[in-house]
């Protein structure tokens, strides 16, 4: 127990991302205010995942969750003049994830790495071709094989089964996009 105290006093404690990092702790330098006292502490406990993880995917999907019932407008990439499909997974990987997607379905379906159908998980961008002429809708993948997406004109956000009927059909892809 005693070797425990004084590791405990040479180190200090930091959860980030999933992930338990021991730093050594070290005595601020003399002259720093508390603003860049705080900068040099992130600086050197922050962890930056090489993969996305379950809390961005948990962000991603209550972001998306929070936007359920909003209609439908094609053109649409914000909340309060309505989002189409695209839009819609714009503005939440924008919003959860600081991360820039391009603005039509065709165009995310390069981005991120491709995903098997049997090894999606929440959070990946899922592909649909629902006429057959190439990809030109998409959503996002939050499991037990449903996905939340805007789908069309007179419709709201809403999370939809695809593992039979219409969307099975149209699948095409899914890509998983990290930080």
């Amino acid at each position: 127990m005693k070797w425990m105290k004084k590791v405990m006093k040479l180190a200090a404690l930091c959860v980030c991302a999933n992930f338990i990092v021991i730093a050594p702790v070290m005595a601020a330098p003399e002259g720093l205010d508390s603003d860049a006292l705080d900068r040099l502490i992130r600086e050197r406990t922050a962890v930056k995942p090489a993969v996305r993880t379950g809390d961005d995917a948990s962000d991603l999907i209550m972001n998306a969750m929070g936007l359920l019932g909003l209609a439908y407008h094609f053109g649409g990439n914000s909340p309060t003049k309505g989002l189409d499909c695209s839009g819609f997974m714009q503005y939440i990987f924008r919003r959860s994830m600081g991360v820039t997607l391009p603005r039509t379905a065709r165009q995310m379906a390069t981005v991120g790495e491709s995903v098997a159908r049997t090894n999606m998980q929440p959070g990946d961008l899922v592909f649909f071709s629902p006429k057959g002429g190439g990809i030109s809708h998409v959503g996002m993948y939050i499991g037990n094989g449903r996905m939340i997406h805007a789908p069309r004109t007179g419709k709201n956000i809403e999370i939809t089964n695809i593992e039979q009927g219409y969307w099975a059909r149209a699948f095409v892809t899914a890509r998983r996009v990290k930080h």
